[in-house]
């Protein structure tokens, strides 16, 4: 290996706290982490997407992605569905190599895995993690009427510490591999790259940055001088440029984008279908910034060169329905149709909250959901890291906010996901919910997830206790096996921190002084250590060594292992 592969590989290690000491260990979760990340960029662990460690068919990592989620429950699917009402699927494949050369024994191998992987007769042995990710795979498929936009794109990622220079004998196995799954007639686009230590060195500094886009923009007017804006502009852009924004390379949609607007992609109801008519219509395209109300885009900062804006860490804020519709009908759409848009750099928070709630009185949205998702995200932005030392926090409110910090821990960063899903387990008793009925706990927010007046230091111990129990994981003192039930863990290790009811309400001085007791037990690795031990043996003991999810993921067994620790 290369020495400036091997040095971004060791700083990838530390920052991500990667458990494995083996370096091809560690070079596979570098690249699965890499290639994920072409096609999604939320943070995640990579112990989500690992797949090699024996009868592994070949693939050191699977990554599933779901209408814009990183899928690793079979569960997810159902629950994306209700959400959204349609599937869009991405299936990512890769196979690393420490080795400074390409194989074209290596190559067909990869390519005999997956297609192991997509039978529904495998040949090869699987383990777990494989089985779980064919589990995911088939319940996808059971859907296919629900494929929106065609069936899903698969994409194989061969890499290793060399250099492809396109060899003849090389090129033609990656073109028969790539053939065969065309074959299979499963996917809308089958791409099969091989990518060497220049590309994987690309990909993890271009993992440093923010999310960035550069378009030109000559259809605009300069708003004047405003107090707390640097820059604001309005006009009229392209339909070719306003791609560059929303897609990545391989034209799929940057669903983070979206993070700070308060509706997700409502499906086809009748507003969105007018829409896509009058994008499918070549004659009414032309109409088009006359009958839409636009596209509101806010970025940290803005580069002007000529007609020429480079926007870095940008969130579409409102227009997330449009913005759907136009990658919907993106095929054929032509490149000098206009989308009116309003793009606004400032780092003024109230300004960007202000915007938010203004741009987004045009269809209904309750106050309460309107605030959960403007005002109490930034609240934790700011409180997490006020903790000192190894008791610091961070939590993501903005895609691959943390990424260009080299001095954070990766594992350390908390998304909304992942903190609802912990929160409703410590808070909520509801560790069922945090995949099956996800939609459910979405519901809440506003009243019983992000309460205006919530005590902070609630979601500060969910995030704690969820980074704890993580740890313990990667370390495996506690059995990945137990993945499965872990927000069933995280329910029985508050209950046995603070034994009693919790305080009844959340905005009270009870609550602060009752998660203060909790997190001086947190913070002392061994107390905690062993309290989580105890949570395991509890939740095992109702398991009785059935870890199907189906057995798992249900309220009766939350009732038990509640039965349980009240004994």
């Amino acid at each position: 290996m290369d020495r400036i592969t091997n040095s971004l590989l060791k700083e990838f290690t530390t920052e991500y706290s990667v458990a494995a000491t083996d370096t091809s260990k560690q070079f596979e979760h570098f690249c699965s982490y890499l290639m994920t990340l072409r096609h999604f960029s939320d943070s995640f662990s990579t112990d989500d997407v690992i797949t090699g460690s024996g009868a592994d068919i070949g693939i050191d990592g699977v990554s599933i992605i779901v209408n814009g989620c990183l899928v690793t429950e079979p569960e997810e699917i159902e629950d994306l569905l209700e959400t959204n009402g349609y599937i869009d699927a991405t299936f990512i494949f890769v196979q690393a190599e420490t080795s400074s050369s390409f194989d074209t024994a290596k190559i067909g191998q990869f390519g005999f895995g997956v297609q192991d992987f997509l039978s529904e007769m495998p040949k090869l042995p699987r383990n777990d993690h494989i089985k779980v990710k064919a589990e995911i795979f088939t319940e996808i498929y059971n859907r296919s009427s629900k494929f929106k936009r065609g069936n899903p794109n698969c994409y194989l990622y061969y890499t290793t510490t060399g250099k492809w220079v396109g060899d003849q004998n090389l090129e033609a196995r990656r073109k028969s591999v790539e053939a065969d799954i065309i074959d299979e007639s499963l996917f809308n686009k089958v791409a099969f790259k091989c990518l060497g230590a220049a590309e994987l060195q690309t990909d993890y500094r271009e993992s440093k940055n923010s999310i960035s886009c550069e378009i030109e923009f000559s259809e605009k007017v300069t708003l004047p001088e405003l107090a707390g804006v640097q820059q604001a502009y309005i006009g009229v852009l392209p339909s070719s440029e306003f791609k560059k924004i929303i897609h990545t390379n391989d034209e799929e949609i940057i669903h983070s984008l979206f993070y700070d607007n308060v509706r997700h992609f409502q499906d086809w109801n009748p507003v969105n279908k007018e829409i896509l008519e009058t994008l499918s219509d070549e004659h009414e395209q032309a109409y088009f910034p006359i009958f839409n109300n636009g596209i509101t885009i806010v970025a940290k900062n803005i580069r002007t060169t000529g007609n020429k804006l480079h926007l870095e860490d940008y969130q579409i804020v409102n227009g997330c329905q449009t913005s759907y519709v136009l990658h919907e009908a993106s095929i054929g759409l032509k490149n000098d149709t206009r989308v009116p848009i309003k793009i606004i750099a400032t780092n003024d928070q109230e300004i960007k909250n202000s915007i938010i709630k203004a741009t987004n009185r045009q269809t209904q949205v309750g106050d309460d959901q309107l605030i959960a998702l403007t005002d109490f995200p930034k609240k934790l932005e700011d409180y997490f890291p006020t903790y000192e030392g190894k008791k610091k926090l961070y939590y993501e409110r903005r895609s691959r906010q943390y990424n260009g910090q080299d001095n954070i821990e990766k594992v350390r960063v908390i998304n909304m996901t992942t903190l609802i899903r912990a929160f409703a387990s410590l808070f909520l008793d509801l560790p069922h919910r945090t995949t099956r009925n996800y939609k459910s706990l979405l519901k809440g927010i506003g009243k019983d997830v992000f309460g205006a007046d919530d005590r902070l230091e609630m979601y500060y111990l969910a995030a704690f206790c969820h980074y704890r129990l993580e740890q313990l994981f990667r370390a495996q003192i506690i059995d990945r096996e137990l993945k499965v039930a872990r927000y069933h863990i995280l329910m029985a290790f508050r209950y046995l921190a603070q034994k009693g009811e919790k305080p009844k309400a959340n905005n009270s001085n009870d609550m602060k002084k009752y998660c203060e007791e909790i997190m001086i037990l947190l913070w002392d690795e061994e107390a905690s250590k062993n309290l989580f031990i105890n949570a395991e043996k509890i939740v095992q003991e109702i398991a009785d060594g059935n870890f199907h999810r189906d057995n798992i993921r249900t309220e009766p067994f939350t009732e038990g292992v509640l039965s349980k620790i009240a004994l």
